[in-house]
């Protein structure tokens, strides 16, 4: 069953963030981690063990009270970041990680529950679809520069 993330368990979280987020430094990730868990009333996040107490996965959860595509309400429950180390994939951990965030979405007064993927992550649209989620649009950003 998963837990709320703590100090205690940072090891363990940075090395599954590291996972999902190569790109971000250890300081840029331990610095993220702190700003989360000071602000217990806007995000979450869970950790799941297994039982040799190994981490097989986290779930990082926020409030939006920005527009957030696709949906109808004001905050919404945002799905930051979700991974299961790969040898534990496939097996409920992932829906566990997701119920537990739900869990927390709706006991803040939460009716929606969005996220978002790469357009080229198709194993995450896959995923999605899995966990109940339903697609509401697709986007392509574009930027110029002004100087």
């Amino acid at each position: 069953m998963p837990i709320p993330c703590s100090y205690l368990h940072q090891a363990a979280w940075l090395a599954l963030r590291q996972q999902l987020w190569p790109d971000g430094t250890k300081d840029e990730h331990l610095a993220e981690m702190a700003e989360l868990l000071e602000s217990p009333e806007r995000y979450a996040q869970f950790i799941e063990f297994g039982e040799t107490g190994e981490a097989l996965g986290m779930v990082e959860v926020s409030l939006r009270s920005d527009y957030v595509n696709g949906t109808d309400t004001s905050p919404v429950a945002f799905l930051e970041g979700l991974f299961v180390v790969p040898q534990a994939r496939k097996k409920g951990i992932a829906r566990a990680l997701v119920t537990e965030a739900e869990r927390w979405a709706k006991n803040k007064g939460c009716s929606e529950f969005a996220s978002d993927a790469l357009l080229e992550n198709t194993a995450s649209h896959d995923m999605h679809s899995a966990l109940g989620f339903a697609e509401t649009e697709r986007v392509v950003y574009f930027k110029k520069s002004l100087a």
